[in-house]
């Protein structure tokens, strides 16, 4: 299955939606009252991989999540104990954790990178879900 996710800031920080949508299939969004860009972008992929249990291509616009992935970031802070090149705290680390956790716990979810804003039918829907998200402060199913 093919899902993809999006998060939105208005400011940073500042109000945040965040959102995962499948291709012609169901879809949902969550907000928070302060947060990043970056928190979002985390919590649509972790609650897409949440969402399902079956084999999951996520595909998303934030390179910070599919980079990590793709570039296996996460074994370097597993090894160094949460600490990233520069030995400073890995960001966003009540994040990361649990979707570094899910991944690892099943072998059949892929990151895949689409670039944002650009035409993309599923990436402009999930974009527009989160914005309205964190516009409206409002979760929603479908």
């Amino acid at each position: 299955m093919v899902v993809y996710t999006d998060g939105a800031c208005l400011g940073n920080p500042g109000p945040g939606g965040w959102a995962w949508v499948v291709p012609d299939g169901p879809f949902a969004s969550g907000c928070d009252g302060k947060t990043t860009n970056q928190r979002m972008e985390l919590t649509a992929a972790l609650e897409a991989v949440r969402a399902f249990d079956c084999p999951l291509v996520v595909v998303s616009d934030s390179t910070y999540v599919v980079y990590c992935f793709r570039d296996r970031w996460w074994e370097n802070w597993l090894r160094r104990g949460w600490v990233n090149k520069a030995r400073k705290p890995v960001a966003n680390r009540d994040l990361w954790e649990p979707l570094i956790d899910a991944y690892r716990a099943r072998d059949d979810v892929d990151f895949q990178w689409v670039k944002g804003h650009s035409g993309d039918r599923w990436n402009d829907e999930a974009d527009r879900l989160a914005v309205e998200a964190a516009s409206d402060q409002v979760e929603r199913r479908g």
